[in-house]
């Protein structure tokens, strides 16, 4: 029997980690985690402090006597017949096997050409996304787009009142919807994107995949100023624990903002060296040399 509670306790505490990982690189407090679940704080703490609700015990108890997996309960994967050989094959593969499936699924088996002139910008709030791309785009001659005001003008409702009338789930639907139609605009671009966008799996992929990624870098406390300075602090949190918020968030994306195919630091450095450095960036991958230089 002590095993059995030891695994529990194993399962419980993994369970909460990858709850608070959740949360944490979407940029969601508990509190605000706890007002868009109608969970309280306090259970949400226990949680991911690896003491949830007993329910989840017995639901895995269950499957265990059932010789089944948890997920299968949860998810309804009985619709997809092969669903657990797929995901057994998958557990087993190479990453260069993952990528090649990755590819068929996603409809870019053929691939092949080249990249067309397409820039992401990817980075946490404060990162410049906006203002350098903006500048970017003016300095060669490209278009510039912002994913959150294509959305905004896609559906004639602004962010906030996405969020409010379908939550942060219906938001990334429709993100990942106007994203599709972007990778078919005509046209050299660059594309600012939101903060949270890496959380997203299928999102991100479609991103990394039709766009030259590029992570705008900086530090913690220049994130912070530069939100501070456009006003919008108030939705960081204007208090002590902050700064420790933001650094949390930032250090459980790091990891996928690293996937980008770029990096630009942006770090104590004043604005115009900072277009200098992105418009390298994007020069150097797409042999814009002759053309920039001209502008």
């Amino acid at each position: 029997m002590n095993g059995v509670v030891e695994q529990e306790s194993l399962f419980l505490a993994d369970l909460g980690r990858r709850v608070r990982h959740a949360r944490t690189v979407r940029g969601l407090s508990r509190k605000t985690l706890s007002q868009t679940s109608g969970l309280s704080e306090r259970y949400i703490a226990q949680l991911e402090g690896g003491q949830g609700n007993v329910s989840i015990i017995l639901l895995r108890r269950v499957a265990n006597a059932m010789g089944v997996r948890l997920d299968d309960l949860i998810t309804g994967t009985d619709a997809i017949p092969d669903w657990p050989v797929v995901r057994d094959l998958v557990t087993r593969a190479t990453p260069a096997q993952i990528a090649a499936a990755k590819a068929v699924l996603s409809g870019n088996a053929q691939g092949g050409g080249a990249m067309r002139q397409r820039v992401a910008l990817v980075g946490l709030r404060g990162a410049g996304k906006s203002t350098l791309g903006r500048l970017t785009a003016e300095r060669i001659g490209w278009t510039f787009i912002e994913l959150n005001a294509e959305i905004e003008r896609e559906n004639a409702l602004s962010v906030r009142e996405i969020f409010a009338i379908y939550g942060q789930e219906g938001y990334r639907r429709l993100e990942q919807a106007a994203l599709r139609r972007l990778t078919e605009h005509p046209g050299p671009m660059i594309l600012a994107t939101s903060g949270g966008i890496v959380a997203e799996p299928l999102t991100y992929d479609l991103l990394l995949q039709n766009f030259y990624s590029i992570w705008l870098r900086a530090k913690p406390e220049e994130h912070m100023q530069r939100v501070r300075d456009q006003g919008h602090l108030a939705m960081t949190g204007d208090h002590a624990t902050a700064m420790q918020e933001l650094r949390a968030v930032l250090m459980s994306r790091e990891p996928l903002y690293a996937r980008c195919q770029a990096t630009v630091d942006t770090s104590d450095i004043p604005l115009d060296t900072m277009v200098e450095r992105l418009t390298a960036a994007i020069e150097t991958r797409f042999g814009l040399g002759a053309r920039v230089a001209s502008v």
